[in-house]
């Protein structure tokens, strides 16, 4: 007899789960809501009044929690997805703006073929960039850096994108600093 008792106070959080796996795999849970509303109800608010130890209302309490996480995580991907969306359909409005921007490219020693850094450099293809006039110029102790002139269409190119880019270029180039950047 002490087994069917043991079992007895399981069966509203066995039911409860039941539910929660019907509503979590679509299912309609329309029949269960009428007979077990009444029950949660109290259970919430013994919840409310005081602490127990009974397995049951633990088993409870970790299911909508994780039905509220899932929840939030979906609403969040739909909702990154809708603006993902609507901003490729929208595309670009507004005026083009452009920016001119000076870039500092420094080599990782003073045996840096920096002739060849340039044209990798310059190699770099986006849409919307325009490569300038470059110079080299003196770091110190026989060290010289390429400083290079560009134009960008700012809602085309990233400056993070380009400097990422040209850091890839890791057998010549060990730093960028943007050094100027300037709104035409």
């Amino acid at each position: 007899s002490s087994g069917i008792n043991a079992e007895w106070p399981l069966r509203p959080g066995v039911k409860r789960l039941a539910e929660l796996e019907r509503a979590l795999d679509g299912a309609p849970v329309a029949a269960a809501k009428p007979s077990a509303p009444a029950k949660p109800a109290k259970k919430e608010e013994s919840d409310d009044d005081s602490f127990k130890f009974d397995d049951s209302d633990e088993e409870e309490d970790e299911a909508p929690k994780e039905t509220e996480m899932q929840r939030m995580k979906r609403l969040a991907a739909e909702k990154k997805a809708k603006a993902d969306a609507e901003k490729a359909a929208a595309g670009h409005q507004g005026p083009i703006t452009k920016s001119n921007v000076i870039i500092d490219i420094k080599p990782w020693d003073d045996e840096t073929d920096l002739g060849l850094m340039e044209k990798e450099v310059r190699a770099i293809k986006m849409e919307g960039l325009h490569w300038g006039a470059s110079k080299l110029e003196e770091v110190g102790y026989g060290i010289k850096k390429l400083r290079i002139a560009t134009t960008i269409i700012d809602h085309l190119v990233g400056l993070y994108d380009l400097e990422d880019k040209i850091t890839e270029i890791e057998d010549c180039v060990q730093s960028v600093d943007i050094v100027a950047h300037n709104k035409i």
